[in-house]
């Protein structure tokens, strides 16, 4: 009893248990102090004990070792009083929004700007001068003899011969189940690549309520369509663009609105947001760069700032946050005469960057391939940059994209009620055609199936096909 109490600082317990005393053993330096029941102790030193020891020590290392292999993060500090939830990464973000949306309150409307660009740039000045002494549909014809021109000398007669050559079957129709409905050329912006050739002076090319109403007609007589594609110009600018988004919705259609971005900061459209939200619009937002400089080149002056705060709005009311239904995707094109980067890839770059800089999320990134018409193709043409992009695009072409073309399932229905295989074909005027070898339109037809076997695929558009575009 003296030795145990006295040495009792020294020593280190190495077993006990609880109830009645038992016999414990202690260790002192390389000895064993046992004691009995009846208290009394004596000192053994036991190298076979000691050894024992160390190889269970070390079998309960090796033991622990294994377990880290299975629990690689297993490493929570004992220090539980300093543990904190934090902030996540969703709150971080939605600060970083909101104090972006106050500090970025842009006023005004984007048109005065982009008339002040049209005015002065030489570029808009020389397109206009010769819109005005050819004409509109002369001028697409002088652009499709330039682009037949780089692909004869390529040796490229037409589209179907090119599938020939390569062994590749010619694309039909399908039932169609998007159909698209651009409402007019009006727009707040004047993009240098635009396709569409929109801008704010473009007033009077705008749907009227009457073609509207007969574009709705058609839909609901017409099944297998699942999905409504708005666009433009800048739709939402359009008078008819509510009136199309909520009957297709009340029709349970899928509506995808073609947004600009810019259009949601523009005065007369506080509630746009709200609007989209409330009829669960999916919004397809164009955004060619994640930095300023490119988008404002590309697009005008002021674009990108007014770009982010549309962004930051839609993230705000839900649009491409993680749980919602909203949905949000972006939409890329290069700059200049060269094919865009790989989706996947970019997709990753633009979240990130969107994401650290101004704490935007969205769902998914689409990246689409320049087509060479109307101002892309005055720029390729008077750069002397048309042929090289043409090669470029037959060069890249990718043949098992021809089973997802959009023209197979789609038809495009443009401001005056025609009706073409798509978007791009629109702007070429290649529209479907009655019996009569006349422009077919909406009021002609009593519902989509009544096109099945009309077709108008044999044109070069088609040759911007590649195997990630997504869009």
């Amino acid at each position: 009893m003296f030795l145990r109490s006295s040495l009792n600082a020294a020593i280190k317990p190495v077993g006990f248990r609880f109830g009645k005393f038992a016999p414990v053993s202690v260790r002192l330096g390389g000895s064993f102090l046992n004691s009995d029941d009846n208290g009394s102790a004596k000192a053994t030193i036991s190298s076979a004990s000691s050894s024992s020891q160390v190889t269970k020590a070390k079998a309960k290392s090796d033991e622990a070792e294994e377990e880290k292999k299975f629990l690689p993060d297993f490493n929570t500090s004992v220090d539980v009083v300093s543990h904190s939830l934090g902030v996540s990464k969703a709150q971080k973000a939605r600060k970083l929004r909101r104090k972006l949306l106050k500090e970025n309150q842009v006023k005004g409307s984007l048109i005065d700007d982009t008339l002040k660009t049209m005015e002065t740039d030489e570029t808009f000045k020389l397109t206009a001068a010769r819109l005005k002494e050819w004409g509109q549909e002369n001028l697409t014809r002088k652009e499709r003899k330039h682009r037949n021109r780089a692909l004869g000398d390529m040796g490229v007669k037409s589209f179907n011969s090119f599938l020939d050559e390569h062994g590749v079957p010619h694309i039909g129709r399908t039932q169609t189940e998007v159909f698209q409905i651009n409402v007019g050329l009006y727009c707040n912006q004047a993009c240098s690549h635009c396709h569409v050739e929109s801008s704010p002076r473009k007033k009077k090319e705008q749907m009227d309520h009457a073609t509207a109403e007969r574009c709705i007609e058609l839909i609901k007589a017409s099944p297998t369509v699942t999905t409504v594609d708005i666009t433009g110009g800048a739709p939402e600018l359009n008078d008819e663009f509510r009136y199309l988004a909520t009957e297709a919705r009340a029709l349970g259609k899928n509506v995808i609105d073609r947004c600009n971005l810019t259009v949601l900061t523009e005065p007369g459209q506080e509630d746009l947001v709200d609007f989209l939200a409330d009829n669960k619009i999916h919004v397809v937002a164009s955004l060619p760069c994640y930095g300023p400089q490119n988008v404002d080149m590309q697009r005008g002056n002021g674009v990108f700032e007014r770009s982010i705060v549309g962004l930051l709005k839609l993230n705000e009311r839900g649009y491409g946050v993680e749980g919602s239904d909203l949905t949000l995707d972006l939409v890329y094109n290069p700059i200049g005469p060269f094919l865009p980067p790989e989706q996947t890839a970019l997709e990753a770059k633009y979240k990130q960057e969107l994401a650290d800089a101004y704490g935007i999320q969205f769902n998914s990134l689409f990246t689409i391939t320049n087509m060479p018409i109307k101002r892309f193709a005055d720029f390729l043409h008077r750069r002397g940059e048309l042929k090289d992009y043409m090669e470029l695009l037959v060069r890249n072409f990718n043949p098992s994209a021809c089973e997802t073309a959009m023209c197979t399932n789609y038809i495009s229905v443009d401001y005056n009620g025609k009706i073409y295989d798509c978007d791009f074909n629109q702007q070429l005027a290649m529209s479907l055609k009655n019996e009569h070898k006349s422009s077919l339109s909406i009021f002609d037809i009593d519902s989509t199936d009544d096109i099945m076997e009309k077709k108008n695929l044999d044109v070069e558009p088609l040759f911007w096909l590649r195997q990630w575009d997504g869009f």
